[in-house]
């Protein structure tokens, strides 16, 4: 798995991390039981102060898709299948949407757009 932030992003750096690991969920890269990198390793392996790797960790524990235990760190406990994959796809689609200044009214009108011309 590729871990990657751009600080010139306007994205939140923690936001961009926790979206490393739900892209992985939906490519079904990540399994259920994988573990992730330290919070320490990662922070120091992207350059990023440690509380805001551990702020996506936590963001991702409340979103039910990872564990987190003393002493064994972050282990995946959701599947990247169905719904899991889509919401992982949106938050992409919305994240890139928001990069290129395109607000999500209009993201939503170009989706009815795509639809109707299906």
């Amino acid at each position: 798995m590729l871990w990657r932030v751009d600080p010139r992003d306007p994205e939140p750096l923690y936001a961009q991390i926790a979206g490393v690991v739900r892209r992985a969920l939906g490519e079904g890269t990540l399994h259920p039981g994988d573990r992730l990198p330290s919070g320490k390793d990662l922070a120091k392996s992207l350059d990023v102060n440690l509380h805001t790797v551990l702020r996506a960790y936590q963001e991702l524990r409340d979103e039910g898709l990872i564990e987190l235990r003393r002493g064994r760190g972050a282990v995946v406990i959701a599947s990247g299948s169905g719904v899991s994959r889509l919401g992982a796809m949106v938050d992409e689609l919305i994240s890139q949407a928001e990069r290129l200044g395109i607000s999500r009214e209009e993201l939503v009108r170009m989706i009815n757009e795509e639809e109707a011309d299906a």
